[in-house]
């Protein structure tokens, strides 16, 4: 049997402002968003990507407020950029807006140099350089 991941499902405590946080910090677009029953739901991918991210607010979420984290302290979604200046830009956005949550940071291989911010749920997302997919033998 062949598999293949496809997305990975956060829970979320305002739609809206997730999907703005993905699309601004991220080449992600939503393509897909729907309302059912218990909530919202919200698909996200790049361009060209077979994977994708699902953001789903609940109706009981959104109404207790609360923070949806589930990628904390160290799990987290990684996001590969062009290089290290992009890393620093990315921290140095995070810093600014209080979302920092590792400094830029130089790692061995095949790690490399990186930073992360937190999203509105205080999910972790890592930005990098030289550790795109032939790390993962792609």
């Amino acid at each position: 049997m062949a598999t293949r991941l496809t997305h990975l499902a956060l829970p979320c405590r305002d739609l809206d402002a997730t999907i703005a946080w993905y699309e601004d910090h991220t080449a992600m677009r939503t393509f897909h968003r729907r309302v059912d029953v218990d909530g919202e739901v919200a698909w996200l991918a790049e361009e060209g990507s077979e994977f994708g991210l699902v953001v789903v607010q609940s109706f009981e979420a959104r109404d207790l407020g609360e923070p949806q984290t589930i990628l904390s302290p160290f799990a987290h979604l990684g996001f590969d950029v062009d290089g290290p200046a992009e890393v620093e830009a990315m921290a140095e956005r995070g810093r600014a807006e209080g979302c920092l949550h590792w400094e830029a940071e130089q790692l061995p291989p095949p790690i490399g140099y990186l930073c992360a911010l937190t999203d509105p749920d205080g999910n972790v997302v890592e930005f990098s350089f030289g550790q795109s997919q032939e790390a993962f033998g792609s």
